[in-house]
C-alpha cells in the first residue's frame, strides 16, 4: 500500500493503456518541441555519436544514479513518500515488458530536449547546465507535495547534463537515463512482488 502524501488529493488508479498512451504522447510532445526548437532557433543539437565506450560510461552513470537514488530513498522520508506515490501510480498497472518502453521513451525524448537541444541553446556552460537541469526537474513536478521528487530530478539532471558537457556525446546521458529508469522500475516491481509474497505466507 502506498503512503499517502499530506494534502495530496486522492487519485483514481490509472489503467495500463492510459499509462502507455500517456508515455507515448509525452514522448511525441517532447520530441516535437525539440524539433521545433531546432527548426526555429539557430541552435545545433548536441552530437550523438555511436560509441561503445560512451554506452559503457552511460550505463555506469545509470548504475551510479540508481545507487544514489536508493540511498536518498532510504535516508530522506519526504522523497521516499513522493517516490512511492509516483512509482505506485505509474508502475502498478504495467506489465514487465512495458518497462522497456518506460526506459526507452522518456530516456530518449527527455534527453533529446533537455541535453540535446536546450543545453546547447542556453550554453554549454555552468549556466546552461543549471537552467536545463532546473527545467528537467520541473517537468517531474506533478503536484505541490511532490517537490522532493522535483529536487532529486534536478540533481539527476545536473549529473546527466554534466556527462553531456564532459563527453560532448548525447548518447552518454541517453544510456544513463534509460538504465536509471529500467533499474528503478525493475527493482520496484521486484520489491512489490516480494511484499505480496510475504503477505500470502
Amino acid at each position: 500500500m502506498s503512503e499517502q502524501l499530506p494534502n495530496e488529493p486522492e487519485m483514481e488508479p490509472l489503467t495500463r493503456p492510459q499509462i502507455l498512451i500517456a508515455m507515448g504522447v509525452t514522448a511525441i510532445i517532447l520530441l516535437g518541441v525539440a524539433k521545433l526548437w531546432l527548426y526555429l532557433g539557430s541552435v545545433s543539437r548536441l552530437a550523438w555519436e555511436w560509441d561503445w565506450l560512451a554506452i559503457a560510461w552511460g550505463v555506469g552513470l545509470g548504475f551510479g544514479i540508481s545507487a544514489a537514488s536508493s540511498i536518498v530513498y532510504r535516508w530522506w522520508p519526504a522523497y521516499r513518500r513522493c517516490a512511492n506515490f509516483y512509482l505506485e501510480l505509474v508502475l502498478e498497472p504495467l506489465l514487465w515488458p512495458d518497462l522497456i518502453w518506460l526506459g526507452l521513451l522518456p530516456g530518449m525524448s527527455e534527453e533529446l530536449l533537455f541535453r540535446g537541444v536546450m543545453l546547447p541553446a542556453i550554453g554549454m556552460n555552468p549556466a546552461g547546465l543549471v537552467v536545463s537541469s532546473a527545467c528537467f526537474g520541473f517537468l517531474h513536478l506533478s503536484g505541490p507535495q511532490q517537490w522532493p521528487y522535483m529536487v532529486w530530478a534536478t540533481i539527476v539532471g545536473l549529473l546527466l547534463g554534466s556527462s553531456a558537457l564532459i563527453t560532448g556525446n548525447l548518447l552518454v546521458p541517453i544510456a544513463a537515463h534509460i538504465v536509471t529508469n529500467l533499474l528503478s522500475s525493475v527493482l520496484w516491481k521486484m520489491g512489490k512482488m516480494s511484499q505480496e509474497s510475504e503477505s500470502l505466507d
